[in-house]
């Protein structure tokens, strides 16, 4: 499997490209922290590179898409993993915050999808967009980021019109999941970080984990006769509530 994870130099996307590497494939991680990038390619040895690239920037994006299909050979599996939240209330979110939500989680993903698309065509690939619970029922104290991850729900989807019977798009939306994210925060300090000490437990008994999506990541990724999905990964938590 030849993969381009972006946002994938933590978190969730980094534990995606840990099991594609275990997995025998090879994957191209994409972020903006040099750092975090040089540690995750040593993590991931010969079978994975990182890319510099900020998921706001379109020409970047596009280039980091064409380079990592350059060095891959061609492309089986994109996963959009890139992403940062907010915490405030949609009637208080400031517009330049709001947009920059909108850049990253939405914008960021169509362009890579656009870049990818040929090449995962020619491979009969797929492509895999992190949604979020919050897009699929809205929690008012991350008002904007629900509202970009229920877009992103329905980015997937119609990708997976636009892409058919060649590609795939589906759409995994992960509940709370250690070790959280690192790009969230209130408007005075959006890249605080998340603090798991403070998340409910789900009826599965535990929090996620950024194993727990990657396992729903490759499933999607061979899944030959699933597109169109989106896939909850949230212990239960979206189940109903419990007496």
């Amino acid at each position: 499997m030849r993969a381009l994870v972006t946002g994938g130099t933590s978190g969730i996307g980094l534990a995606v490209a840990r099991r594609v590497v275990r997995e025998g494939g090879r994957v191209v991680v994409t972020g903006r922290d040099g750092e975090r990038g040089a540690a995750a390619a040593r993590e991931l040895g010969p079978a994975g590179r990182f890319l510099a690239a900020d998921a706001t920037d379109v020409p970047a994006a596009v280039r980091s898409a064409q380079e990592a299909i350059g060095w891959l050979g061609g492309l089986d599996l994109l996963v959009t993993s890139a992403g940062v939240a907010l915490v405030a209330r949609l009637a208080d979110t400031p517009p330049d915050a709001f947009d920059r939500l909108m850049a990253v989680n939405v914008r960021g993903p169509l362009v890579y999808a656009q870049a990818c698309l040929p090449a995962l065509r020619e491979a009969r690939g797929a492509m895999v967009h992190l949604g979020s619970d919050a897009g699929l029922r809205g929690e008012q104290a991350i008002g904007a980021y629900s509202v970009s991850k229920a877009a992103v729900a329905m980015l997937s989807s119609l990708l997976a019109l636009d892409g058919a019977p060649e590609v795939r798009s589906n759409c995994v939306c992960p509940g709370a999941t250690r070790p959280g994210m690192v790009h969230i925060g209130p408007p005075d300090d959006p890249d605080r970080g998340d603090d798991p000490a403070a998340w409910p437990v789900p009826p599965t008994g535990r929090v996620g984990t950024g194993e727990d999506v990657a396992e729903a990541v490759l499933y999607l990724a061979r899944a030959e006769h699933v597109s169109g999905a989106v896939l909850a990964v949230d212990g239960g938590g979206g189940a109903g509530l419990p007496g």
